[in-house]
């Protein structure tokens, strides 16, 4: 849904917020359901050591999810400057959790961001709450890297905009093929970074730099 200014505005309902604890949840539902999926593991949920844990799961789904809640709009709306600097903005190494919706098991690793400035910037530890608005969410690691560099292009309408992540998938490592240790790569590059090899490169030497003798 697009609002009155073009930006899409994502109303999907997050997690409510229980005012007293002071945390996000999903409410008895959620609750109910966890306790269901532990006697379906052949568990009790009321013995000692389980008790608690319905609620616990339900909270930690909720602000792992959180990112469905999420304003863009108010994020970006009043971080972003005009400003004449016309060179590589990069911020590296953002740390990055998110849950992989085919089997609720977490992916995480690191995220570089960079875009090339027209006449606009955006304040730079905005960039780290962009990733995590769409990380928590469920995800695919291909999407989610989409997502973060279509974003920035809208809002910025940079000269381009690169977004790399480097990820290990649990998924991968702990069930099925159980590629332990093995990381995933993707990336999204719109406008110079995808049009420009000079760019592009200057972008990846500044990623992982050659090591010196």
């Amino acid at each position: 849904m697009s609002n009155s200014s073009g930006a899409v505005t994502d109303r999907r309902q997050g997690p409510e917020l229980d005012r007293a604890a002071g945390r996000s949840t999903l409410g008895p539902e959620g609750e109910a359901a966890v306790a269901t999926l532990l006697r379906l593991c052949g568990e009790a949920p009321d013995r000692a050591g389980l008790a608690e844990t319905p609620r616990r799961v339900a909270e930690t789904l909720a602000a792992l999810t959180s990112g469905y809640g999420q304003d863009l709009d108010a994020i970006l709306r009043g971080a972003i400057f005009e400003e004449r600097y016309d060179e590589m903005v990069l911020v590296k190494d953002i740390e990055l959790y998110s849950l992989c919706e085919h089997h609720l098991l977490p992916f995480h690793g690191v995220v570089h961001v960079a875009y090339i400035p027209r006449g606009r910037i955006v304040g730079l530890g905005t960039l780290p709450r962009v990733v995590e608005v769409f990380a928590r969410r469920l995800q695919v690691q291909e999407r989610l890297t989409t997502e973060i560099a279509e974003t920035l292009q809208r809002y910025l309408e940079p000269r381009g905009v690169a977004v790399v992540i480097e990820a290990s998938q649990l998924c991968m490592s702990m069930r099925g093929v159980a590629q332990r240790g093995s990381r995933t790569v993707t990336s999204c590059m719109t406008g110079i970074f995808r049009q420009d090899p000079r760019t592009r490169g200057e972008l990846l030497s500044l990623i992982r730099p050659t090591a010196g003798p």
